[in-house]
């Protein structure tokens, strides 16, 4: 088995000075990884590569959090690309006292919102609803139809309750990162969840 890689002071690395393309090479072979903090302050000194990198590294959870706070693929990949260069273009304000994922998945959060807003749309998840309709019958459609008006309830909530509720219930941040996330009180967070949670179980009372 591999070992796993770790974080790396580029200062250990040979040849500090080379383009961060080269340390990255380098750190590849010495089995460790270039830090966030590292690739963010080459990028805001105007590395692309750097910032490709975390691209790279983030892409995926971005979408997926994009996916679920939006509901379809299509507004997903959007959401995403609009964050993503939102953060290149914004890198310059960030500072290095909040982690920088907490910073992109404000980003996210607020380029769905923004998306919702201008384009409110309460379909499922596309893929998904075609796949019920066109399969196995009785308890597999009742259980696929179950789940979409389970998606299509999560996108009935208000911005506010359900940025909070898939934070913290589908993307598995604890209420401190939530809260941190959306820069409001932790205590907010706790309430929005509830809210979310209680209007949840009423618009399912039929799945019961």
């Amino acid at each position: 088995m591999h070992p796993e890689p770790t974080d790396v002071d580029p200062a250990r690395l040979a040849g500090v000075d080379r383009p961060v393309t080269s340390l990255l090479a380098a750190a590849f072979f010495e089995g460790a990884r270039l830090s966030d903090s590292f690739l963010v302050a080459k990028a805001q000194d105007g590395s692309t590569d750097a910032f490709e990198v975390l691209v790279v590294r983030y892409r995926n959870r971005a979408f997926r959090l994009a996916l679920r706070l939006t509901g379809n693929h299509a507004a997903a990949e959007d959401v995403t690309q609009e964050a993503l260069v939102s953060a290149w273009r914004g890198l310059g304000s960030f500072r290095s006292e909040s982690q920088f994922t907490t910073w992109l998945h404000r980003i996210v959060v607020n380029a769905a919102t923004h998306h919702q807003q201008q384009f409110r749309r309460t379909e499922q998840l596309s893929d998904e609803r075609e796949a019920a309709e066109s399969q196995r019958p009785d308890l597999a459609v009742e259980s696929k139809l179950h789940i979409n008006a389970l998606h299509a309830a999560i996108q009935g909530l208000p911005d506010d309750l359900r940025a909070p509720l898939v934070l913290h219930q589908f993307e598995g941040f604890s209420y401190a990162e939530s809260a941190a996330i959306l820069q409001v009180g932790e205590d907010t967070v706790r309430g929005r969840i509830f809210r979310a949670r209680r209007r949840l179980v009423a618009a399912m009372r039929e799945w019961r």
